[in-house]
């Protein structure tokens, strides 16, 4: 279904603005207005040739000998014509393809207008405890659990050797979450981190994102920067029972980003790297109850960091510093104490119906298909929630308590230079 079609169903009004909120202009909805008219015109003509042209072939089995050269001659121009009309409709689509992918899905009606600042302060927990002795990155060099001389030697900047009993701690975070949302009914899944092309813009990362990306050259194959994109083409082209309805997935990658546009931001320890290991929860939702499921979601993000023992808040992020999927997102910054300011651990969206309208995933119900839609929030992002933990959990003689949480999964209770290993 177009972007047109979704302006038609809903109040076209609403869609503009919507949109126009996100950064798109009206110029660019004007020009796809006209690009679709395009499109239908040329529709109309193939199809009416292409009647033609099964008409005049059904003609020359009927006619006579002698009147068969001159309908052949005519059934061969025909042909030609739609030949020509079918380039033409062609062209029309590709021109509303591309710019199909210049619309945002439109901002929910809840999303506060403005960009990275204008955000709205959903709700604060936890103390803005001082900043420890050491911070994030003098820990983890201390504490033995990273390395990024080396890496940096032998990958280049931005990437660092996670080591010891930090590896243990991340494994533990890991099964925790994997075993407690397995528990609310999310399916485990180790997904792969290799995609092609089409998936990269049928999720909506392409072509806003794509500079953020590693290419695969020679392979039409791209490393995901979330194991959301794969999670999002599981049911690709399906029919899903409107019965079997919420399915909720939890999926393990690696993830790899370019990090473009980001030199001199963030480059001491693991908070802002190229490769990174990261949980996801992502749900395929009957439409009428994704607003609730972004709840859940949140909801089931507020547990994690909360039972880690981090501070944070909660913020409805701005229209112009949405993605183009997202609808809505929330925001959880927890407290980094040594830049005495809240950073982004966790976010989860609702993309409506804008991915599965490109996969082609839909609902079966009593009375047909209808497009169906999903969402997607981070359970955590391993490497920078551990950096929250060197600072939080860090103890003035110079050690890493682990949360009660964790505990029986790493079997350590707490981490001090003689037992990193």
């Amino acid at each position: 279904m177009l972007v047109i079609d979704l302006m038609r169903l809903q109040d076209e009004a609403d869609y503009r603005a919507g949109a126009t909120r996100k950064g798109a202009s009206e110029e660019s909805i004007e020009s796809l207005l006209t690009a679709e008219s395009e499109r239908r015109r040329a529709l109309t003509a193939a199809e009416e040739l292409r009647a033609a042209s099964n008409a005049a072939s059904k003609e020359i089995g009927q006619a006579a000998p002698e009147d068969r050269p001159v309908r052949i001659e005519a059934a061969g121009k025909i042909k030609a014509d739609l030949a020509e009309a079918d380039e033409a409709l062609k062209a029309a689509e590709a021109v509303v393809g591309g710019l199909v992918l210049s619309i945002p899905n439109p901002a929910h009606a809840s999303v506060p207008d403005g960009g990275e600042e204008g955000f709205e302060l959903v709700s604060v927990h936890g103390d803005q405890v001082p900043a420890p002795a050491m911070d994030h990155a003098e820990f983890g060099e201390a504490m033995g659990f990273v390395d990024s001389e080396r890496a940096v030697r032998n990958s280049g900047s931005r990437f660092a050797y996670l080591m010891g009993a930090a590896v243990r701690v991340e494994f533990a975070l890991v099964q925790w979450i994997m075993n407690t949302l397995s528990e609310r009914g999310f399916t485990p899944v180790v997904p792969p981190v290799l995609v092609r092309e089409e998936m990269m813009v049928d999720a909506g990362f392409f072509p806003a994102d794509r500079h953020q990306v590693y290419e695969i050259a020679g392979d039409d194959l791209f490393l995901v920067g979330t194991s959301e994109i794969a999670l999002a083409g599981m049911h690709r082209g399906e029919r899903l029972d409107e019965d079997d309805l919420p399915i909720r997935y939890l999926g393990f990658s690696s993830c790899f980003r370019r990090e473009a546009g980001t030199y001199g931001k963030d480059t001491r320890g693991i908070f802002r790297v190229h490769q990174f290991d990261k949980v996801e929860m992502f749900s395929y939702v009957h439409p009428d109850k994704s607003w609730d499921e972004l709840e859940l979601l949140r909801e089931t993000q507020e547990e994690i960091v909360s039972a880690l023992g981090l501070p944070y808040r909660v913020i409805n992020v701005a229209a112009g510093d949405l993605g183009a999927p997202a609808a809505k997102k929330y925001d959880i910054e927890a407290w980094l104490p040594s830049e005495g300011a809240y950073r982004e651990v966790t976010s989860c969206s609702n993309y409506t119906d804008y991915s599965a309208r490109r996969m082609g995933t839909r609902m079966k119900t009593e009375k047909g298909t209808t497009l169906l839609h999903t969402l997607n929030g981070t359970a955590s992002a391993i490497g920078r929630t551990l950096l929250f933990l060197f600072e939080h959990a860090q103890t003035p003689d110079g050690a890493l308590v682990v949360p009660d949480v964790l505990r029986p999964y790493c079997g350590l209770d707490e981490i001090t230079p003689t037992t990193t290993k």
